[in-house]
């Protein structure tokens, strides 16, 4: 069940019912709101309701028992291609890219018969981390597509994409979850997890469901407390900041560390929207320095401790003026 993108499912569901369908979707919008949960429940339903046995089920809902549905989740469907970044086999991190290889080997997989029914279905999540060359080799694919094969591309960004492969996708839009939808996939996702907690971690998460889940996984609310202090009364002793960087700048903190990069820059923004004056240009200042540690400490390896009370730094030259 996708929650909270009933317009996108309807759209599709609508066109493969008609089976005038275009063979390439882009999936567009913010990180965590359900684009490549769309992909896969679109692909089981496809593939299995074009291979059978029938069934009956509104939407893109399928039997957890249908015997194509049984090969797709244990990712054996020979008709099926899932494409994401690998895990480099030297340092054991993931590589910063989709290869052009893994494209190219795709031109591969159409040159063979489909297996099971007609029908193939290729993902590639994300379409952002292709790599040049292997964007090149897409666009070559998706110009002259197989017959009966779907693409469905996701992108957090798809405005950075080559306009020359969003003209040959028909796209479709996934919004920001509203509060209702986050409540509905914490409860069932987190049911440990407190309804206060659940409010809370809804306030940070700006409608991302994956970023909601990954925040109640890492237990990120102290974090945010921590944050939010710094915002809003300062670090004169950098005490805070000290903090922060001596519990992230752990080994066993790496995900939090890189959760918390992602953090700092929304709640500064959340901060922000009381602000104004002096204190808003401030805060804007903030949150692009923020956004810009982020994405490169990550990419440049740099120290997580040493990087945390910089942003800690960030966090207090936001907050409010020194006396």
């Amino acid at each position: 069940m996708i929650v909270g993108q009933d317009r996108a499912v309807d759209q599709f569901a609508s066109a493969w019912g008609s089976r005038k369908l275009h063979h390439a979707w882009l999936l567009a919008g913010p990180r965590g709101v359900g684009k490549a949960s769309f992909a896969h429940a679109a692909a089981r339903r496809v593939l299995a309701e074009a291979a059978g046995p029938p069934f009956d089920l509104p939407g893109l809902e399928t039997d957890d028992a249908h015997p194509i549905v049984k090969l797709v989740e244990a990712g054996s469907h020979p008709d099926m291609r899932r494409l994401v970044r690998l895990t480099n086999e030297k340092t054991g991190n993931l590589n910063r890219s989709i290869k052009v290889e893994q494209i190219r080997e795709l031109g591969e997989f159409m040159a063979m018969t489909a297996g099971l029914s007609p029908w193939r279905v290729v993902i590639i999540d994300s379409l952002d981390d292709l790599e040049t060359s292997g964007a090149n080799a897409l666009l070559k694919i998706l110009e002259e597509p197989p017959a009966n094969t779907l693409f469905f591309l996701v992108s957090h960004a798809p405005g950075r994409l080559l306009p020359t492969i969003r003209s040959r996708c028909r796209r479709l839009e996934f919004s920001a979850l509203d509060d209702d939808a986050m409540t509905s996939v914490l409860e069932v996702r987190t049911a440990s997890v407190s309804a206060a907690e659940h409010s809370k971690i809804i306030a940070m998460s700006f409608g991302s469901a994956g970023r909601a889940l990954a925040f109640a996984e890492l237990g990120l609310a102290k974090l945010e407390d921590a944050a939010v202090a710094i915002l809003r009364q300062g670090d004169p002793t950098n005490a805070r900041r000290s903090e922060l960087a001596q519990e992230l700048g752990k080994k066993a903190s790496a995900d939090r560390y890189a959760a918390f990069l992602e953090l700092a820059p929304s709640l500064i923004a959340r901060e922000a929207r009381s602000f104004t004056g002096d204190r808003l240009e401030r805060a804007l200042d903030a949150y692009a320095r923020a956004r810009e540690l982020a994405a490169i400490a990550p990419r440049l390896s740099l120290d997580p401790a040493a990087t945390v009370f910089q942003v800690g730094g960030i966090l207090a030259e936001a907050g409010p003026p020194l006396p």
